[in-house]
């Protein structure tokens, strides 16, 4: 089932064509990887997607319903969670806290002022859940500073899930960890699908052919090409624009 689809999107800043002509979907249960090289548009067609900036031209559909105009927060309300590249904790509150704050944004109720926050139960359960599924129930009370990198790009994923989203948009979320990490961030990334649609954005390219089930390629804001993992890494195309001058680059560094 297409949970989230891109129609030929559009975002130019002044002559810049940042995203240019893409269009794209994400089914529920798969992984739709979005890859290229910086500054092919990744990140801005995410940002487009999720409505924290609108196309120059095109349109995106959330559940089948034209979201174009709709604001992010109006988005993150209808089921459409967020990671960025940089962390975006609060990193002197706890594990739970940040789970929490995060079920509170999306299970707000304005008549209830006169009630703490703490003491909402649903809020409190939906934090409690996505702690479990990330594996961070056992840091519940840390303080989230003092988290490893790998368990704050966890807790990134627990504080979406605690909003109860059903696509999940995750910029770069394997960014700057260690083999380990990776392979517990994939794991989680895989029980993940099978409920949720999963757009990543990711330059880790062994994960990035692991993990997906459908990979985009994007050079200069277009779509170079997407398939299926098998068929990315035979495209020529694909080889030449971006493969090719990611594998150089990773023996030059």
């Amino acid at each position: 089932m297409t949970l989230l689809s891109a129609k030929n999107i559009s975002r130019h800043f002044g002559g810049l064509r940042a995203v240019d002509d893409v269009s794209l979907t994400v089914e529920r249960g798969e992984i739709h990887a979005v890859i290229g090289t910086n500054g092919a548009g990744k990140s801005t067609l995410i940002n487009v997607l999720c409505g924290e900036i609108e196309p120059t031209s095109g349109g995106v559909e959330l559940m089948g319903r034209d979201v174009t105009r709709w604001t992010q927060p109006r988005r993150a309300q209808a089921g459409l969670g967020r990671s960025y590249q940089r962390t975006t904790i609060f990193p002197n509150f706890t594990v739970r806290e940040n789970c929490r704050l995060s079920a509170q944004a999306k299970l707000q109720k304005p008549w209830a002022w006169l009630t703490p926050a703490v003491r909402c139960d649903l809020s409190a359960s939906a934090a409690q859940n996505a702690l479990q599924r990330t594996g961070l129930a056992s840091l519940a009370d840390a303080v989230a500073a003092t988290l490893s990198h790998g368990a704050k790009r966890q807790l990134e994923i627990a504080m979406c899930l605690a909003t109860a989203p059903q696509i999940l948009l995750l910029d770069e979320p394997l960014a700057g960890m260690d083999s380990e990490e990776t392979a517990r961030m994939l794991e989680l990334l895989n029980e993940l699908k099978v409920s949720h649609a999963i757009l990543l954005v990711e330059h880790d390219m062994d994960a990035v052919f692991r993990v997906s089930n459908r990979i985009t390629v994007m050079v200069n804001g277009r779509v170079l090409a997407s398939d299926t993992p098998q068929a990315i890494r035979a495209n020529a195309e694909v080889q030449e624009a971006y493969l090719g001058a990611h594998l150089e680059e990773r023996v030059t560094h």
